[in-house]
């Protein structure tokens, strides 16, 4: 009886200590995530505004039919999202893989080679979307680029004053800045393969394709349910470089969900749409990341 006693005090003692210690991060967390949370889900049902003498009304599903029905900003937020993910998503993992496996031949120079393509990643987004508004400007460096490789022939683009343009610019942009993120990551996947399979392979006398295919790539499976899934979500979530560059413009061709939705709640102070907004954006991502998880799960 005494043991247990003394057991269940040491055991006491473990359990507050673990709570005390815990307690910065939980208290952290609930002021930054879950207390906010709960406010944009509250406030997405009201006409709640910053500065308004009426006082918050209970509004229902009015803001929600507001943003499909009433709110064409919102509509073209939603397909320029859907557009930079459908684009992004494929090519950067893409480009990402063929580096990495790249830089994981052991040859001279590969180290100064990988971190170079690492460079940007450590670099603040907003930094880099200025200097490359700069780049994109009509005499920019991309613009002098091209005159220079047509020998003058090139007539010079205003990349993000020009609808056609002005997102794909985005997309080269975002796609440079983090390609080498993905990068280490799929290079740490490559490295995690028994290098026997790729001996046994070699005895068998395969193609480079047939390793890649039946080695790698199977090798690689849980690294690209990974790297797809935080692509997609830092995709869907595209606002700084649409701040820093375009500010949603030209004619609304780069605006984003979470863009517009920071643009609303707070510099057109209409909180309880941006709430709104900002709640169908959670939806959506918490609903493409549940149907990439299932198409990617294990079928054994």
């Amino acid at each position: 009886m005494a043991t247990t006693t003394v057991r269940s005090r040491a055991n006491t003692r473990r359990e507050l200590s673990a709570w005390a210690m815990s307690a910065p991060a939980l208290l952290l967390m609930t002021l930054f995530l879950i207390i906010p949370i709960l406010l944009t889900f509250a406030l997405s049902f009201t006409n709640a505004r910053l500065v308004s003498p009426n006082p918050t009304e209970f509004a229902g599903l009015t803001n929600f039919i507001r943003a499909f029905t009433a709110d064409p900003t919102f509509v073209r937020s939603l397909i320029n999202t859907a557009l930079f993910a459908i684009v992004v998503v494929p090519v950067q993992s893409g480009i990402a893989l063929a580096l990495a496996i790249l830089v994981n031949q052991k040859v001279k120079g590969v180290t100064a080679f990988r971190t170079m393509i690492f460079m940007p990643v450590v670099t603040s987004m907003v930094v880099v979307s200025i200097l490359w508004s700069f780049f994109y400007q009509e005499d920019g460096l991309f613009n002098s680029v091209f005159n220079t490789l047509t020998g003058g022939a090139w007539t010079a683009i205003p990349w993000l004053q020009t609808p056609g343009t002005a997102m794909p610019a985005i997309i080269v942009l975002s796609i440079w800045q983090a390609v080498g993120l993905h990068m280490i990551i799929w290079l740490s996947g490559l490295q995690m393969i028994d290098p026997s399979l790729y001996e046994a392979a070699d005895l068998d006398g395969v193609s480079a394709w047939q390793k890649f295919r039946y080695v790698t790539w199977p090798g690689l499976r849980s690294t690209m349910v990974f790297i797809l899934v935080t692509i997609t979500i830092a995709a869907l979530g595209l606002f700084i470089q649409i701040d820093v560059m375009t500010q949603g413009g030209p004619k609304d061709t780069t605006s984003t969900i979470v863009y517009h939705a920071v643009r609303k709640g707070f510099r057109e102070q209409d909180v309880g749409y941006g709430a709104a907004i900002s709640l169908i954006f959670f939806a959506l991502v918490l609903v493409i990341t549940a149907i990439q998880r299932y198409l990617t799960r294990d079928k054994d």
